[in-house]
């Protein structure tokens, strides 16, 4: 048992640690499964030196009989919810230090077992702000008290103050919206990783288990069956994981970018072998024409990454019996390539959102992904000098053009 919670929390390590937010995990029993590195920091501990201890290493002594309560609470009514419900709450570093904090609650289950994940926030600054409004409140009203009998001056003093005040809550109030935004998109990030891993590692749990049912060698091509289940979830798994790594290098400027000369072709072409094991009944991928003689000077994996994305896509929401075409041009110094396809489209109303971060269309939300591959190449893109661009029709399809340059030093 103890081995299969150790091999849990190195689950929740993999997708906490692109997070800058604490993130605390605990079990039924409120013991800390996982944290990652900002939950550490914030609270004062190294690393892994918090796994194994209850929670009330986070929490002031005074806390913890409410704590305790709350908590069952919570388990019995499990939904995601914002931690103090309009109360002050307050985290505990390792010496001893009590700091303001804001917590976000998220329930789920992975093997039939119940976890809450926490999604902690340090609002000092925000709390020291808030005072200084009250501060500068008070004084407000303590100088026109004072200065009632010099009314002109008092008059002029006030506009000044009230200017002040306005200024500061509007900060305030800009500061707050920011802030609730960007919980949201945490917790909404939160639940879908937790989605995308559970399916397939529940996949592979199941292809595991009926493999060491098939022990005869008659049954050798069940086995096989059951292996390339386990190994295409394992692939789809490293690729969310090297999604997020994406992430994290592009947010932090750590992306070191590989220049070489190759032919055009040989990317293409690894691309497309690697889509038409994806092909569902009856669809085709319609290869460009004249690209032998194409050379560029641009990062290969850079251009295989973003290749794969749009024809992967173009896949994977296209029906049946469709075609896929790709398309390339030269402009002068400029590559142009069109990855077209007839497959659900994008509903207008969403268009604009399409290379935000974790955004997905609402007709591609039965689909498995996470609203990354979009972002990720507009990134890289943009970096690189080049540009995407795209046009859709809901229901009739999408054509997603990149161009790059065919020259980067």
């Amino acid at each position: 048992m103890k081995v299969f919670e150790e091999k849990k929390g190195n689950i929740f390590k993999l997708l906490s640690e692109a997070i800058s937010e604490g993130i605390v995990i605990v079990n039924e029993k409120q013991e800390i499964v996982a944290s990652n590195m900002a939950a550490n920091i914030m609270f004062g501990y190294e690393k892994d030196e918090l796994l194994g201890q209850h929670l009330n290493v986070l929490i002031p002594t005074n806390y913890h009989h409410s704590h305790k309560m709350h908590f069952n609470e919570f388990l019995s009514n499990s939904e995601i919810r914002q931690m103090g419900h309009g109360r002050d709450i307050f985290g505990m570093r390792k010496d001893g230090t009590k700091f303001p904090v804001e917590a976000g609650l998220n329930p789920f289950q992975i093997y039939d077992s119940a976890y809450v994940m926490a999604l902690v926030s340090d609002i000092t600054v925000r709390k020291q702000q808030e005072a200084k409004i009250k501060n500068l409140n008070a004084n407000l009203e303590a100088k026109i008290a004072e200065r009632t009998q010099t009314l002109e001056n008092t008059v002029a003093k006030l506009k000044k103050e009230v200017e002040k005040r306005r200024i500061a809550e509007n900060k305030m109030k800009e500061s707050l919206q920011k802030e609730r935004e960007l919980n949201d998109l945490k917790t909404k990030f939160l639940s879908m990783v937790s989605h995308e891993f559970k399916t397939p590692l529940s996949g592979i749990l199941t292809s595991a288990t009926l493999i060491g049912k098939y022990t005869k060698e008659e049954q050798q091509d069940k086995r096989e069956k059951h292996l390339k289940t386990i190994k295409s979830k394992i692939k789809y798994l490293d690729s969310i994981l090297s999604d997020f790594l994406s992430i994290e290098r592009l947010e932090t400027g750590k992306t070191v970018y590989k220049f070489s000369t190759f032919p055009l072709s040989k990317v293409v072409n690894e691309v497309i072998y690697d889509a038409n094991m994806l092909l569902k009944e009856g669809q085709r991928i319609e290869y460009p024409q004249n690209i032998d003689d194409i050379v560029l000077k641009f990062d290969e994996k850079i251009l295989e990454l973003i290749l794969t994305n749009l024809i992967n896509n173009a896949v994977k929401y296209s029906s049946e019996n469709c075609v896929i075409e790709v398309n390339v041009a030269l402009h002068g110094e400029e590559l142009s390539v069109e990855v077209k396809d007839q497959g659900i489209g994008i509903p207008e109303k969403d268009q604009k959102y399409v290379f935000n971060r974790y955004f997905r269309a609402e007709n591609a939300l039965l689909n498995a992904g996470t609203g990354i591959g979009l972002n990720i190449v507009k990134s890289h893109l943009e970096n690189l000098g080049g540009r995407i661009s795209f046009t859709s029709t809901e229901g009739k399809g999408s054509t997603f053009v990149v161009v790059l340059p065919t020259k980067v030093s």
